[in-house]
C-alpha cells in the first residue's frame, strides 16, 4: 500500500488509563485526545500498539465504566474514515469484540506484517515474544484460555473488574522511575526482532510494552523502535513515506 500524498501513518502504545488514580488518569486521557485531534488531518493510519488501559476486561454486556472522552475521540474518528488498528497488550488482553463492534476498530492479539510505499513492518505490543520471560508465558497462556474467560466472567463485573484493577496494579510503577534499555543481549524484543531478520528483512519493528521512547538500529538497514508511553515521554512514532521517526507531544 502507498501513501496518499501529504499523509502520515501513527503508532502509540502503553496509554494506561486508568493509574496511578482518577484524576491523573483523566488529565493523559484530555491529553491523548487532544495529540488524535492534533493528528487528524495528515493521518492516514492509526495503530494502536497496546496496554491502552491499565486493567480491561469485557463481559458479554458490560465493559469498564470510565474512558468516555477516549473511546468518543476513537469513534469520532473512526466515524470520520480514519483507519484505527489496535492491539491487546498484557494489561488489556482481554478485549474482545467491543472495538469492533462499536468503534469499527479490530483489534490484534498476535504481532502483525504491514507494507507501506515498499518498506516491510512488524507491529506487535510485545508481550510475550523472544526469549526469556517464561513464566509470563504460561500466564499469558492461562489468561488467553476460554475455559478461563469463560469462569472470569460467571464473577459479577464489580468484583471482577476491581480484582483485575488490583492485579495490575501488582505490576512494575512504571511511573514511578525510568526503565533502562538493557542493552540488546538482554532485551527480549530486541532479540526477537534479529531472530525474525534471519528468516527475511523487515524494515521497521515496532513495539510497545517496554516504557522506553528508543529507536535503535539492526543489520540489515532494519530500526527497532519502542514507542515509549503516555506516563513519562507522551511519545508516538510518525512513518511520512520514507523514514520512520519517534516524536514527542509538547500539548496540554
Amino acid at each position: 500500500m502507498d501513501l496518499p500524498s501529504g499523509k502520515r501513518i501513527y503508532f502509540a502504545s502503553d496509554f494506561h488509563l486508568g493509574i496511578p488514580d482518577r484524576e491523573t488518569s483523566i488529565a493523559r486521557e484530555r491529553r491523548i485526545c487532544n495529540w488524535l485531534d492534533s493528528i487528524r488531518d495528515d493521518a492516514f493510519q492509526l495503530f494502536l500498539v497496546g496496554d491502552l488501559f491499565d486493567a480491561w476486561f469485557e463481559y458479554k454486556r458490560v465493559v469498564p465504566k470510565g474512558y468516555t472522552r477516549f473511546l468518543g475521540k476513537l469513534a469520532e474518528l473512526s466515524d470520520a474514515g480514519l483507519h484505527i488498528e489496535a492491539f491487546t497488550g498484557n494489561h488489556d488482553l482481554w478485549m474482545r469484540g467491543y472495538f469492533s463492534e462499536e468503534l469499527g476498530i479490530p483489534v490484534h492479539h498476535e504481532p502483525i506484517e504491514r507494507t507501506f510505499n515498499g518498506k516491510k513492518f512488524v507491529i506487535a505490543h510485545g508481550d510475550g515474544l523472544g526469549p526469556g520471560d517464561h513464566g509470563y508465558k504460561l500466564l499469558k497462556g492461562v489468561l488467553r484460555n476460554k475455559v478461563s474467560q469463560w469462569l472470569y466472567r460467571r464473577i459479577h463485573p464489580d468484583t471482577g473488574v476491581g480484582m483485575a484493577e488490583w492485579f495490575s496494579r501488582l505490576g512494575p510503577k512504571h511511573g514511578v522511575e525510568e526503565d533502562p534499555f538493557l542493552g540488546p543481549e538482554k532485551e527480549w524484543l530486541v532479540q526477537y526482532s534479529l531472530e525474525r531478520l534471519k528468516q527475511e528483512h523487515i524494515d521497521y519493528f515496532i513495539f510497545g510494552h517496554r516504557h522506553i521512547a528508543i529507536e535503535y538500529p539492526l543489520p540489515q538497514n532494519s530500526l527497532y523502535v519502542n514507542l515509549g508511553d503516555w506516563i513519562k515521554y507522551d511519545s508516538y512514532a510518525v512513518f511520512d513515506g520514507e523514514h520512520l521517526k519517534l516524536q514527542f507531544y509538547k500539548g496540554k
